[in-house]
């Protein structure tokens, strides 16, 4: 007898093969590097904990990656990166907002209106730049028919 198997079983089997392949151009030390590039004020300031921003920023770094692979379709078939952003955008703010409650937790920079507002703009940052990374990767892996 053959097993059932369901359309969203198959869809989600398909999204974590390709989540798969997208991930293996990306490496360690870039997200670090560009985690540090962004939250290394806030590092050295004391009153973070190294490790958990750092392993925070990896994450979410590699969801907002993530992200911009899987809208890259559409950037391969005609639109441009900014018509494509804006349709993520609720995607994206959701991402940015998570990491910003998250090195509110971990941070705990008190009551510091000016710093809570550059550690939003630095999340935001952060965010932007690995969707837009994902979204290259992803469209130079559809026109090379890797995907």
């Amino acid at each position: 007898m053959e097993n059932i198997t369901s359309l969203s079983d198959k869809r989600r089997e398909k999204q974590i093969n390709y989540e798969r392949s997208i991930l293996k151009d990306l490496t360690l030390t870039q997200l670090k590097t560009k985690a540090y590039e962004c939250f290394g004020v806030f590092m050295h300031s004391g009153k973070f904990d190294y490790s958990a921003i750092e392993d925070g920023c990896i994450d979410f770094s590699i969801e907002a990656y993530l992200l911009g692979a899987s809208y890259s379709r559409f950037g391969f078939f005609g639109e441009t990166m900014q018509t494509v952003n804006h349709r993520s955008r609720r995607e994206e703010k959701l991402l940015v907002d998570q990491l910003f409650d998250y090195m509110l937790i971990w941070g705990n920079p008190g009551e510091n209106d000016f710093k809570n507002e550059s550690i939003y703009y630095a999340c935001e940052f952060l965010i932007h730049l690995w969707w837009s990374e994902g979204f290259e990767k992803g469209e130079k892996r559809l026109k090379l028919r890797l995907h």
